[in-house]
C-alpha cells in the first residue's frame, strides 16, 4: 500500500498529474452528486446573479473545457421558417482555447440541417453516438474538416432534452488518450449532462428568443408596410382598417358599478364570440391625391368611419357588405358632406371582417369610392377579401410576440425575484422556531404539538404589543418582532387550526414575506407589516369582521401582509418611464399587480420547493378546491385595489389641488366613491344591527367593495397615527419621493414633478394638508360613519390636519416675512435712487444758475 504522505508529496510536485487525475476520475461524480435531485441543498441565494446568454455560454465553456478529448463543440437546436436546424454556439473548444474564440457569433456560425452530418443524426434519433471511425459511418459529413481544416477521426455526441423536445447536441471530437472514446467516456459526458441539461433549458429560451429578435423588425410598422405595399392591387380611392379590442373579461372593480346597479349593464352589440365591439385603433389609408397614412389610437365614436356604423355592423356579424349609393343608403349614416378640403365625398363602400386563424374577428377593413365610379363587383370583393385573409393572418403575429415577450419579461423578473431575496433557510427558522435547541431536531422533524408548545413561548402578547390597536407603532419592534406579531395574528383569528395550518409553514411565510420586502426608504416590510395589521384592527377592533367568514379574515390579512412584496421604491409611472420590464408585463396597476404575482408565487407549492429547496411555504395547502379559489379572488381584488388610480387621479391629486383647491372633482372617481357611501348610508336604514349583518354577509359585490376601501384605509393608515409617528413616517415617505425625482433628474435626464423635487420639500406640510383633504378625509370620514369604533382613525388624522396646517402657517409666514423684506429692500432701494437722482437733479441746477 502507497504511504498517504508519499502519495500527498507526488501530487504536490506534480499538480498537472494532479488536476488530470481528478478531472477523469471525480469531478464528474462530485458534479453529479451536486445535481441530484433528492439531495436537499442550502444555497445562499444572495451571492447569486442574474445570467446573461454570455454567462451561460461561459459556464458551458468551463464544462467542455475539461474533456479528455481533443475538440468539443456545441450546436443550438432552432427551427427557421420551419424548417429544424443546429446552429454552432461553442466550437473548437480546446485545452489552451479561449472563451471570445469559441463564442460564435450569429452572423458566422455553422449550421446543420438535422439530414446532413453526424450532428444532424444525433439530433434527429435523439440518441448519443460512439463512433470510432468517422470514415466508417454513413452520415459523416467532411465540409467542416474542409473548412476548418482539421481532420476528424472519431467521435462521441450526446443530444440534449427538455422533456421531448431538442435543446442541443453536444459533440467531443478526436479521443487525445486513446484510439476511440469509451464507455467511461460516455458515462462520464452523461454526467456532465446533468449539469448541462439544467443550464441549457434557460439558456435555450433565451437563444430561441434572440433568433427571432433578430428577425423581426417592429410589427406594426410591418403592418402598415403591407397594407401600403398592396395598395396599388385595390380599385379604390381610400381604405380604413379599424382593430378591436381582444378583451373577453372584464376587470372586477369594471363590474362592480354594474352589480351595484349605479350603471346599466352593457347592450351594445357584440362579435360572435361575446366581446363588446371597442375599436381601439383606427388606420386611414388615403390614396387619392397625396397619398397618406393616419393612425388614429382610441378613436372617438363620432370619426366618421365609425359613426356611420358600418363598421360595428360588419364585426357583430361576420357579414361582407356592399354598398352601391352611399348617398341613398337608409341603413347605414354615411358623411354626406365632403371629408376634406379636397372635397372628398363617399359614393360606394365595401366592407368586410378580418379573421384570425382562430376565427376571431379581429378587425373590420372597410373599402371606399371604386376608382372607375362604379360600385364595387364580385372581383372586388374577391380580391379583398383575400387581403383581409391576409390581414387576420398577420394578426396573429403580434400575438405571438407579445406572449414571448411577455414570457421573455416574466423570466427577468423572476430572476429578479430569485436572485434578490434570500428565503427563509432552515437555520432563520430557528430565530422563531428554535427546535434545534429546544428539541435536538429540525422544525419539519417535530410533532405540531413540539412547534406549538415553542410558539406559546416566543410569541407576543396580543394586549402588550398593542397588535389590537389602531395607534401601533412598529418604531418600538424589531422586524423579527414584527414577525412574530404577524403570526400571532393569525392566532387571534382563530384560522390555524381551523384551516389546518401548519406551524413551520406559518413561521417560514411570514419570515420570507419580511424579506420578501426591499429595504428602501418607506415601501419596505414595516410598511408591509402596518398595512396587515391594520387590516387585521379594522376586522377585530373596529368590528368589521361581523360581515366576512374566518377564511375571508384570513384572505384579508394575508393580502394586506403582501400588498406590497419586492416595492421598487419608485411608483408605476417610473417604470413605464424607465422601461422596466414590469411596464412591459403589466398594462395597468403595474406594481400592484406584480406584489400580487410575488405574493401568489410564495403561495404555490412549486415555485417553493425549487427556492427553499423543499421548505414549503404555502399556508392555504390545507384548504379545499372551492376555499382556495376564494382566498385566491380576494386577494387579487385586495391588493390591485390599493392602486389609488382606481379611486383617485394620480396625476392631479398631489400638487393641482395646491393651485387650484377647489377643483376636487378632478382627485377622486366619484363613481367608486359613491358605491361606497350608498352602502354606509344603506346601513344606516337598518334599525337592528343584526339584521343588518345578516343582509350584508350575503352581499358578495358589496362586501368586496367595503374590502377593497379598507385595504385603502389601511394602505393609507399612517396619516391616522398618533402625531409623533405620523410626522416621522411622512418624512420617510418623502424621503423616498424625492429619491425618485433624484432618478428622473438623473437617469431619465426629466424635470421631477414638485412633489418628487427635493428641492421643493419645504411645501412638505401644504402637501399633507392637500392630501388630506383631497384624499383620506372621506375614506375615514366614511369609516366612521359606518362603525364608529374606527372614530379614532378620523380623530388622529384630523389632529394631524391641525398640525400640519400650524407648520404650513409659520413656513407660509416665514415666506411673507421674506418677501415683504425684500418688498422693504426694495421700496428702500427705490428711495434711496430717487434721492440721488433729486440730488443730481439740484446740481445740475445750481451749476445752471452760477453759469447764467
Amino acid at each position: 500500500m502507497v504511504d498517504a504522505a508519499a502519495a500527498e508529496q507526488f501530487l504536490d510536485a506534480n499538480p498537472q498529474f494532479a488536476k488530470q487525475y481528478y478531472d477523469i476520475n471525480f469531478r464528474p461524480k462530485v458534479i453529479s452528486d451536486l445535481l441530484d435531485i433528492n439531495r436537499k441543498l442550502v444555497l445562499d441565494m444572495s451571492k447569486f446573479h442574474d445570467l446573461t446568454m454570455v454567462d451561460e455560454s461561459e459556464i458551458l465553456f468551463d464544462l467542455l473545457h475539461h474533456e479528455g478529448d481533443d475538440r468539443m463543440s456545441l450546436f443550438m437546436y432552432r427551427q427557421r421558417n420551419g424548417v429544424a436546424e443546429l446552429a454552432t454556439r461553442l466550437f473548437n473548444v480546446h485545452k489552451d482555447a479561449v472563451f471570445e474564440e469559441c463564442l460564435v457569433q450569429p452572423d458566422s456560425e455553422i449550421v446543420y440541417p438535422l439530414d446532413m452530418g453526424i450532428v444532424g443524426h444525433v439530433a434527429s434519433s435523439k440518441k448519443m453516438v460512439n463512433i470510432p471511425d468517422v470514415t466508417e459511418s454513413p452520415h459523416y459529413s467532411d465540409f467542416v474538416d474542409e473548412l476548418t481544416e482539421y481532420q476528424t477521426k472519431n467521435v462521441l455526441a450526446i443530444p440534449i432534452m427538455n422533456g421531448k423536445d431538442m435543446v442541443a447536441v453536444m459533440m467531443a471530437l478526436n479521443k487525445l488518450d486513446g484510439p476511440r472514446f469509451t464507455a467511461k467516456d460516455e458515462e462520464t459526458l452523461n454526467k456532465y449532462l446533468n449539469f448541462a441539461n439544467l443550464l441549457l433549458r434557460v439558456f435555450h429560451l433565451s437563444y430561441l428568443h434572440n433568433c427571432e429578435t433578430r428577425r423581426r423588425t417592429d410589427i406594426e410598422r410591418q403592418f402598415h408596410k403591407a397594407l401600403y405595399t398592396v395598395r396599388a392591387f385595390l380599385n379604390c380611392d381610400r381604405y380604413s382598417v379599424g382593430l378591436l379590442d381582444m378583451t373577453k373579461t372584464k376587470e372586477f372593480f369594471d363590474l362592480w358599478p354594474v352589480l351595484m346597479g349605479e350603471v346599466p349593464p352593457y347592450d351594445g352589440p357584440k362579435t360572435p364570440d361575446g366581446r363588446e365591439i371597442v375599436f381601439y385603433k383606427l388606420i386611414d389609408y388615403i390614396l387619392h391625391g397625396k397619398e397618406d397614412i393616419k393612425v388614429i389610437p382610441n378613436p372617438p365614436a363620432d370619426h366618421w368611419v365609425l359613426v356611420t356604423g358600418l363598421p360595428t355592423y360588419v364585426a357583430e356579424t361576420g357579414l361582407i357588405c356592399n354598398i352601391m349609393n352611399a348617398a341613398e343608403d337608409e341603413f347605414f349614416d354615411f358623411q354626406k358632406e365632403p371629408l376634406d378640403d379636397s372635397g372628398w365625398t363617399i359614393k360606394n363602400v365595401l366592407s368586410m371582417p378580418i379573421v384570425n386563424k382562430k376565427e376571431e374577428i379581429v378587425g373590420v377593413a372597410t373599402f371606399y369610392n371604386r376608382k372607375d365610379g362604379k360600385p364595387f363587383d364580385e372581383m372586388d370583393e374577391t380580391l379583398m377579401e383575400s387581403l383581409t385573409q391576409f390581414l387576420g393572418w398577420s394578426m396573429l403575429n403580434p400575438d405571438t410576440y407579445d406572449k414571448m415577450n411577455k414570457l421573455e419579461n416574466r423570466k427577468d423578473i423572476f430572476q429578479d425575484m430569485v436572485m434578490y431575496h434570500v428565503k427563509c433557510r432552515k437555520d432563520e427558522i430557528q430565530n422563531v422556531l428554535n427546535t434545534r435547541e429546544r428539541w435536538g431536531k429540525e422544525p419539519d422533524e417535530c410533532e405540531e404539538e413540539e412547534l406549538q408548545e415553542i410558539l406559546s413561548e416566543v410569541l407576543p402578547n396580543s394586549k402588550k404589543s398593542e397588535i389590537f390597536e389602531f395607534h401601533f407603532c412598529d418604531f418600538e419592534h424589531s422586524e423579527l418582532d414584527l414577525v412574530k406579531c404577524g403570526i400571532k395574528m393569525y392566532y387571534e383569528l382563530k384560522v390555524v387550526d381551523k384551516f389546518h395550518i401548519p406551524r413551520e409553514v406559518l413561521v417560514r411565510f411570514m419570515y420570507s414575506l419580511s424579506k420578501g420586502y426591499r429595504r428602501i426608504t418607506y415601501h419596505n416590510w414595516r410598511h408591509g407589516f402596518n398595512v396587515g395589521q391594520t387590516m387585521f384592527t379594522l376586522l377585530m377592533t373596529g368590528d368589521l369582521k361581523r360581515y366576512y367568514t374566518d377564511l375571508e379574515c384570513m384572505a384579508m390579512v394575508t393580502a394586506g401582509f403582501c400588498h406590497d412584496i419586492d416595492h421598487r421604491g419608485t411608483n408605476n409611472l417610473y417604470q413605464m418611464k424607465s422601461g422596466n420590464p414590469l411596464a412591459k408585463l403589466h398594462g395597468s396597476s403595474i406594481l400592484e399587480r406584480h406584489h400580487l404575482e410575488f405574493g401568489k408565487t410564495l403561495l404555490r407549492d412549486d415555485f417553493v420547493s425549487f427556492v427553499t429547496w423543499g421548505c414549503a411555504l404555502n399556508i392555504y395547502q390545507n384548504l379545499n378546491r372551492r376555499q382556495h379559489d376564494l382566498v385566491i379572488h380576494l386577494m387579487d381584488i385586495a391588493i390591485i385595489a390599493t392602486d389609488l388610480a382606481l379611486y383617485f387621479n394620480k396625476t392631479k391629486i398631489c400638487w393641482n389641488f395646491l393651485h387650484h383647491p377647489k377643483q376636487g372633482d378632478y382627485t377622486t372617481n366619484a363613481l367608486k366613491r359613491t358605491m361606497f357611501q350608498k352602502i354606509v348610508d344603506q346601513s344606516k336604514t337598518y334599525e337592528n344591527w343584526n339584521d343588518w349583518t345578516k343582509y350584508m354577509m350575503l352581499e358578495t359585490t358589496r362586501k368586496e367593495i367595503v374590502m377593497a376601501m379598507m385595504m385603502t384605509a389601511c394602505d393609507l393608515s399612517a396619516i391616522a397615527k398618533p402625531w409623533e409617528i405620523q410626522s416621522k413616517v411622512a418624512l420617510s415617505v418623502a424621503a423616498e419621493f424625492w429619491e425618485q425625482g433624484d432618478l428622473e433628474r438623473t437617469v431619465l435626464e426629466q424635470q421631477p414633478i414638485p412633489m418628487m423635487d427635493r428641492n421643493k420639500a419645504d411645501d412638505l406640510p401644504k402637501l399633507q394638508c392637500g392630501f388630506i383633504d383631497f384624499v383620506c378625509a372621506f375614506v375615514y370620514k366614511e369609516f366612521s360613519r359606518f362603525h364608529v369604533e374606527i372614530t379614532p382613525m378620523l380623530d388622529r388624522l384630523m389632529n394631524n390636519r391641525k398640525e400640519w396646517n400650524a407648520l404650513k402657517e409659520v413656513h407660509e409666514a416665514k415666506l411673507a416675512a421674506l418677501e415683504e423684506a425684500k418688498k422693504a429692500k426694495e421700496e428702500e432701494a427705490q428711495k434711496t435712487a430717487a434721492a440721488r437722482q433729486a440730488a443730481s437733479a439740484s446740481q445740475s441746477q445750481s451749476k445752471t444758475c452760477i453759469v447764467s
